[in-house]
């Protein structure tokens, strides 16, 4: 029996918006205070119906080999089973998601 490769689903927050993304790879990363992501996957091009989310996803990360995430910016890493939806939405106004306060540069 061959052991699976590991699927993350991660959700983190970017200029106003929830990313739901999956990968194959995720580690911290030497730039301290940013998390690795590497080898996105998204979903088959064979099936009939095409999510807008997914598509815009995939134009947006074409081509990215790995990306760095901000740790404050990190919602939740599951490692999941099956590989779902990719997707983009907006983060709500009265959500109790905030980013991690940050000091005031002194002048």
């Amino acid at each position: 029996m061959s052991k699976r490769e590991p699927i993350y689903k991660v959700i983190f927050l970017n200029q106003g918006q929830v990313f739901e993304m999956y990968a194959k790879q995720i580690f911290q990363s030497d730039l301290w205070g940013f998390l690795e992501v590497e080898e996105f996957i998204f979903g088959e091009r064979t099936q009939v119906v095409v999510d807008p989310s997914e598509e815009k996803l995939k134009a947006q990360f074409d081509g990215v080999v790995r990306s760095f995430v901000p740790m404050h910016s990190i919602i939740r890493i599951d490692e999941v089973e099956r590989l779902g939806t990719p997707k983009i939405s907006e983060a709500k106004a009265s959500s109790n998601v905030m980013p991690f306060p940050m000091p005031m540069p002194e002048k």
